[in-house]
């Protein structure tokens, strides 16, 4: 039985031997002779491997893996909640698009109508008629093609949130209820690259690679060390089985002139009452003369750990860098939104103006039908601005 000890490095090993042993030798004073064995054994390094060792340093490193892999299980979770959250607000842009295209198809149809009024009544010609119903014609189409990026926009919102087509979300019609919210609010860049380096993933892991590294170069740090060990023994041995008395004076070729009767049994009594302990202390030392390999493996270790941290500092230095780039295209974003809300607002008065004008005579068909398309523009713009600029 042996236990390794974590605090120092010390082997506890424990060992029991039994054997039996039959001779033809004639001067033997037992056989059969039995023979039990118990001993303990300590040994302490006290430089080499004291702090560390191999053992150690894959106990360790499987910690720190360990933790890796939760790490990269609340990435792959932090992605997943990104992949779904822009998947609905794709979604959500192209309900909303959807809605942005009827709107259109409906002015430009009643465009179409008050205009066939107009040349029943004779007060237009009717190549106006023809391009009014060319604008509703092209409204259609867009609303066609709206309805098929909603529905291409509904299949990947499902794929990431139902486990399979025996689902019953894969057969029902989504609702988008949360609809986007613009409220401007100011962002505190310093704090906000804070807890970047706290809390990315990607440095995280990092930070745990380096540790890995860490415990690395202590174990080849250590292994340049002189071994120094010092192992302490105490056992008790146990003799039994038949013995023989032979005749004083005669040597150990003397006649047997009485015969014992003994066991496996007479071996363990002699053990259990310590009749013959035996004990050693023992000090080992070498040292290996010259450039060995272990510093040779410290100094390529010290060097990759400077690297790894030199690439620290670079994960840190891109994480910053794209958070403050972040900041500053939610501030042009949100400059981005209020002026794409003004220009919904003059697109929306621009095409009243045009149809009030066009109702008495002062305006034409053309401009009346330009204005519904620059209100539909208008229109996805701004819902593309207020969604972070996702693409239709």
């Amino acid at each position: 039985i042996s236990q390794n000890f974590r605090w120092g490095g010390g082997t506890l090993t424990a060992t029991l031997n039994n054997n039996r042993q039959t001779t033809s030798n004639l001067t033997a004073l037992f056989n059969p002779q039995f023979n039990t064995n118990w001993s303990f054994q300590y040994n302490q390094p006290l430089l080499r491997n004291f702090s560390i060792d191999g053992q150690r340093q894959q106990l360790a490193v499987t910690t720190i893996n360990r933790d890796i892999s939760e790490i990269q299980l609340q990435a792959l979770t932090i992605n997943t909640v990104s992949n779904v959250r822009n998947a609905y607000w794709d979604y959500v842009f192209a309900t909303q698009s959807v809605e942005v295209a009827r709107q259109s198809v409906a002015l430009a149809e009643q465009l179409v109508g008050d205009n066939q009024t107009r040349v029943e009544i004779g007060t237009m010609a009717p190549i106006d008629v023809v391009q009014a119903q060319s604008q509703a014609a092209t409204q259609r189409q867009n609303l066609a093609t709206a309805e098929g990026t909603r529905r291409t926009a509904e299949l990947t919102l499902k794929r990431l949130i139902v486990g399979g087509t025996s689902d019953p979300n894969w057969s029902s019609t989504i609702v988008a209820v949360d609809r986007p919210d613009f409220v401007p609010a100011p962002i505190n860049v310093a704090d906000a690259v804070r807890r970047g380096l706290e809390n990315r993933t990607d440095l995280q892991q990092a930070r745990k690679n380096l540790q890995v590294n860490d415990i690395a170069l202590k174990l080849l740090q250590n292994q340049t060390l002189p071994q120094v060990d010092v192992a302490a023994r105490y056992g008790f041995v146990g003799i039994g089985g038949t013995s023989f008395e032979r005749q004083p004076g005669g040597g150990v070729n003397a006649p047997i002139i009485a015969t014992y009767p003994g066991g496996y049994t007479d071996a363990v009594s002699t053990l259990v009452n310590g009749l013959y302990p035996n004990w050693n202390l023992t000090l080992n030392i070498s040292y290996p003369l010259g450039t060995n390999a272990a510093q040779a493996n410290l100094a390529r270790a010290r060097i990759q750990e400077s690297q790894v941290q030199a690439q620290m500092k670079q994960i840190e230095l891109q994480i910053a860098t794209d958070i403050t780039n972040a900041a500053t295209q939610v501030q042009n974003n949100v400059e981005r939104v209020q002026a794409a809300q003004s220009a919904r607002d003059f697109a929306q008065r621009t095409l009243e103006a045009e149809q009030s004008k066009f109702e008495v005579g002062m305006s034409t068909n053309y401009f009346v039908v330009q204005a519904q398309r620059d209100l539909a523009t208008a229109q996805n713009q701004e819902l593309q601005a207020v969604l972070g600029d996702r693409p239709p």
